[in-house]
């Protein structure tokens, strides 16, 4: 990269989108220019817009203090100021739909922390390092669209990624059923302690909607584009728990899966340990040089001392065994606001940036 592109963050006031403030700060590739949230915060510095409500550890960036938070709703607004933007607003699934559909039509690409495209037959979810070739649907996109350069990319659930990529370096031994229990951090629900008291000493065995996620979108990232549309994977068989813990950061899973043709234990760790993607071959600036870390420690991976592993975009698994049920069983963990959100949307337009899909507008 040659050129630094503009950024724009909707929703940049939310947790998530601290997130992207954060990862931007210094950014080789990326610049935030623009920075829109609600009526109610427009027209506020970014620093008055977020002054008492600021949840990460690090101080406010200094470049992006003084930026005049725009409203969101004004969509033509912000595209003006900006070569695409990332999106993490808190608003009901219908009115996140039209919001970025109406940032894509103005040309401007989206790329989105939010659910309500996941499903979206010509919309790519992704995880770069699994499924990069779902981005040729983009095509069939812009053309729905109406538009030459928008579109709309989004990254899945944030609790799939403690699992799923150790599934994905298996697949050729064919996966068939998978049990997973998700043990998941309260930045998962935007709140920190100060925000939440309830769950100090606490475990809420209930997140509304997320089993639902946790068991079908694996299938979507497993998906074949089709006629302009991503049809999902018919297989593994996938159920799951999803329990929210009294922890900061940081979403652990606990996984048993049968396969077709059973590996070794020494081939399962061959495949983690050797498993590369895209953006390790294109050496993205987010990018984990090693994606999947395995520890052979009994008492690893733990929440506390490997979420920030790869700085919060390496997973890591442990405990690999063999299961009295299925054939084997281990521990996953990943970082759920860093690879499972601002970080993974920073790297899924990494790889836009670096396959030609985002550019620098005229």
């Amino acid at each position: 990269m040659t050129q630094v592109l503009k950024a724009g963050i909707v929703g940049g006031t939310g947790m998530v989108g601290q997130r992207f403030i954060q990862l931007l700060d210094g950014h080789p590739w990326f610049k935030v220019t623009a920075i829109a949230a609600s009526a109610s915060s427009a027209g506020k510095t970014y620093e008055q817009s977020v002054q008492g409500r600021w949840k990460l550890s690090t101080p406010i960036p200094e470049d992006v203090k003084a930026i005049v938070v725009q409203d969101a709703s004004k969509v033509e607004e912000v595209a003006a100021d900006v070569d695409f933007i990332f999106c993490a607003v808190d608003m009901k699934k219908d009115e996140i739909k039209a919001l970025e559909e109406a940032y894509a039509k103005t040309g401007t690409p989206v790329v989105s922390n939010n659910s309500a495209h996941r499903w979206t037959p010509d919309v790519p979810m992704v995880i770069p390092e699994i499924n990069p070739s779902h981005l040729e649907v983009i095509a069939a996109q812009r053309k729905r669209l109406g538009t030459e350069t928008g579109f709309i990319a989004v990254k899945p659930n944030c609790s799939i990624q403690s699992y799923v990529p150790m599934l994905n370096a298996l697949r050729e031994f064919g996966p068939k059923t998978v049990v997973a229990s998700t043990y998941q951090a309260i930045s998962g629900a935007g709140k920190n302690f100060k925000d939440w008291p309830e769950m100090l000493d606490n475990v809420i065995p209930y997140i509304g909607g997320e089993e639902e996620k946790s068991e079908q979108e694996p299938l979507r990232i497993w998906g074949t584009v089709e006629n302009g549309a991503i049809v999902k994977a018919s297989e593994p068989h996938i159920t799951t728990q999803c329990i929210r813990v009294p922890v900061t950061d940081g979403h652990l899973a606990t996984v048993f899966v049968s396969f077709e043709q059973k590996p070794s234990k020494e081939e399962i760790l061959d495949r983690w340990n050797s498993f590369k993607g895209r953006p390790q071959e294109l050496e993205l600036p987010s990018a984990p040089k090693q994606f999947i870390t395995y520890f052979e420690e009994e008492n690893r991976p733990q929440t506390n001392l490997d979420r920030d592993l790869e700085g919060g975009m390496g997973v890591s698994a442990g405990r690999l065994r063999e299961d009295s049920l299925y054939d084997f069983k281990f521990v996953g963990l990943s970082h759920n606001t860093l690879r499972g959100a601002a970080g993974g949307a920073v790297l899924i337009a990494e790889l836009l940036t670096a396959e030609g899909y985002i550019k620098a507008k005229a």
